[in-house]
């Protein structure tokens, strides 16, 4: 896996507009929904087992998170509160870019152990975060 720091090439797909774009108007919507009341998402799992999935409480960790209160969201959903900790770094990155025209930065796997590795990291993390979950499932 390796690190390029390069100029958008003509043609190329802008991701960090594209992602930044994405990430934004998900927001709006969510603040919209929450704000006009309407129900939380229901968890099928949960309604059926009465255990936890592998994204409950990703809705309370989202709240917490957004209203600064990171050692709650961390506790509610701890690879929620990753994921949001990694949206909000590449938001702050595609706007910075995006706002100097600057040199985009592109992951590269050069070979499939680094695949692999990468896809056992997400699978690890997820199992983890489960775990984690089950253990603390009374508080859902």
């Amino acid at each position: 896996m390796r690190l390029r720091i390069r100029s958008l090439a003509p043609g190329e797909i802008d991701h960090e507009l594209i992602w930044l774009s994405v990430s934004l108007v998900s927001l709006g919507l969510a603040a919209a929904w929450l704000t006009a009341g309407l129900p939380w998402p229901l968890c099928m799992f949960h309604e059926i087992t009465g255990l936890p999935c592998v994204t409950c409480g990703m809705t309370r960790c989202g709240i917490q998170f957004f209203q600064g209160h990171f050692l709650a969201a961390l506790k509610w959903n701890p690879l929620v509160f990753a994921v949001l900790c990694g949206v909000a770094a590449f938001d702050l990155y595609a706007f910075v870019t995006l706002a100097k025209r600057g040199p985009r930065l592109r992951i590269c796997f050069s070979t499939q152990r680094a695949k692999i590795f990468v896809r056992v990291a997400i699978i690890l993390a997820l199992l983890l975060n489960w775990i984690y979950l089950l253990r603390h499932w009374r508080n859902f």
